[in-house]
């Protein structure tokens, strides 16, 4: 009896379930090719947490930077953008190297804005509500039939949104920041 409830419950997984997951992905990446959203993306992987004590924001060798993993996955992303045609008028980074790497590697061109920057250190803390009413100030101003792309942190993209998210992932909302959907494999 129970081999045969295993046997329906992954009949049902496959005719419903995982079929729905790659049509949401469609769905999103026609949204995304339509242009107009606020693409949020969480630095790419660099192991860790929070920062060594003492770095200094315009010293990588004293921060958190992304590994190899890192790198790779940020290519994908990308490539991710590139094999879907998402159009792109502006990609922002936060100023800590794991931001501007991942922003670099995949997308090459890119400027910083430092209302991205984390606030999870103490010492930047105080920084969270200046920095986020900036933020929702330029998403307010910015107009483009184009995606805006934000490379960020987990607690920026946590304060804005009310939202987790993983190493390299990516969180598109319209520009009320409307959660749309979510890409984590590329």
């Amino acid at each position: 009896m129970l081999c045969f409830r295993r046997k329906i419950f992954f009949i049902f997984l496959f005719l419903f379930i995982i079929p729905n997951s790659s049509k949401a992905n469609e769905n999103l990446i026609k949204t995304l090719r339509e242009g107009s959203n606020i693409i949020f993306i969480r630095h790419s992987l660099a192991p860790g947490n929070g920062d060594p004590i003492g770095f200094i924001l315009n010293d990588c060798s004293t921060q958190r930077n992304l590994n190899q993993i890192g790198v790779n996955q940020s290519k994908k992303i990308g490539d991710f953008f590139e094999k879907n045609q998402i159009p792109i008028d502006l990609v922002l980074s936060s100023e800590w190297c794991r931001c501007k790497d991942t922003a670099f590697y995949a997308f090459n061109n890119f400027k910083t804005f430092d209302a991205l920057n984390s606030f999870y250190d103490e010492k930047f803390a105080a920084n969270e509500d200046k920095q986020i009413k900036n933020l929702k100030k330029f998403i307010n101003q910015w107009n483009s039939e184009k995606n805006l792309v934000l490379v960020t942190h987990y607690v920026v993209i946590n304060s804005i949104l009310g939202v987790g998210s993983g190493s390299g992932e990516i969180i598109v909302t319209d520009k009320n920041l409307i959660l749309q959907g979510r890409v984590s494999e590329y």
